[in-house]
């Protein structure tokens, strides 16, 4: 069943000839090796297991999204069906994109459900934070965030500015949960595991706030997943919004995790000098943490870059990123578009 599994997925890759499905190919190949590499048995714990997890708080930017992506790949041909007609279709949008084909203004407004899940009362957060966590991704995703005048000369070209893309508090869910600490394996969305289960997450943009994740800031699941049981993002609350847990206090948690929920990969493409198929995001060895100075080179294939660290799906602090590229914005506009996956937004 293995084998034919892997000559299932070698089919569906090969079938579209063009040019730029030879990034995919290489892509998805990459996806399924990680898959083998980097599963991390101490994430797949069960409900009962977590409670007995003491708190912590993270000292790097860990974003598990890739990882349990790749896993979810690699043992669902259903899923990987879903992931490679995703990029045909957003390779096609990006094509239609550059020749004029697209509408100038497609703004989507995607109706966001809040599920708070709170063992204490700290961690049962106020209306006021869960707002200021909407205002920072409407900030963000419109390009008007008061950082936006940070991004250096050399990227302020390929700047996003405006996604299109906005977001509306539709509700908050709380609930009580006996649950001291969660990990990324979907307990948290399940009403059967202490959890809570999703609100019609075909139409509904779903995030989990939990009161900790032994360390994990947030994760996310990709447009493959939409509209299924799990779909959405989970994020620490001492992470979402505007905290006072520096240096992960502006709220930059969640817009990298929507990233994710919207088809952006890592800016690194979770391999040295590895691809997030976007043309203008200049290609880099690794992740940023911290601070770092401008400008800072990378070497790839031979050649030294200026990297756009400054970009939300990289690992460095909230206080330094502030910029979605024009590629990423394509991206995400693919899968929100009235024939994109993620068309189920739209209500309106």
């Amino acid at each position: 069943m293995h084998s034919n599994f892997e000559l299932y997925k070698f089919v569906l890759l090969i079938l579209n000839i063009e040019n730029n499905m030879k990034k995919l190919f290489i892509g998805a190949f990459a996806l399924t090796m990680l898959a083998a590499c980097n599963t991390n048995e101490e994430n797949l714990v069960t409900p009962d297991e977590t409670e007995s997890l003491s708190a912590g708080t993270a000292e790097r930017r860990n974003c598990p999204s890739e990882e349990i992506r790749n896993t979810a790949l690699q043992n669902s041909p259903e899923l990987m069906a879903k992931y490679v007609d995703i990029e045909n279709k957003t390779n096609k949008f990006v094509q239609d994109a550059s020749l004029g084909r697209v509408l100038a203004d497609g703004t989507v407004e995607i109706p966001v459900v809040v599920n708070v899940l709170y063992r204490t009362a700290a961690e049962n957060i106020s209306d006021a934070q869960i707002a200021s966590q909407i205002a920072t991704l409407n900030k963000d995703f419109g390009g008007t965030n008061a950082d936006v005048n940070q991004i250096p000369q050399e990227f302020a070209s390929v700047a996003a500015g405006d996604t299109k893309i906005k977001f509306r508090l539709d509700r908050v869910v709380r609930k009580s949960t006996t649950v001291r600490s969660w990990r990324a394996n979907d307990a948290m969305k399940k009403t059967s595991s202490k959890g809570q289960n999703a609100f019609d997450p075909a139409h509904y943009f779903n995030i989990w706030v939990v009161g900790d994740m032994g360390g994990i800031l947030g994760y996310a699941t990709f447009p493959e997943s939409s509209g299924l049981w799990n779909d959405g993002v989970v994020i620490a609350a001492k992470y979402f919004g505007n905290t006072s847990y520096a240096p992960y206090n502006l709220g930059r948690t969640a817009t990298h995790e929507v990233g994710h929920y919207l088809n952006l990969r890592h800016i690194w493409g979770d391999g040295n000098c590895a691809t997030d198929y976007v043309a203008d995001t200049p290609t880099q060895q690794d992740k940023n943490f911290g601070t770092p100075s401008y400008p800072q080179y990378d070497i790839c294939g031979g050649v030294s870059r200026s990297i756009q660290f400054m970009n939300y799906m990289d690992y460095v602090n909230d206080s330094a990123m502030y910029m979605f590229s024009a590629g990423q914005k394509t991206r995400m506009q693919a899968v929100t578009a009235t024939s994109g996956p993620r068309a189920g937004l739209r209500l309106y």
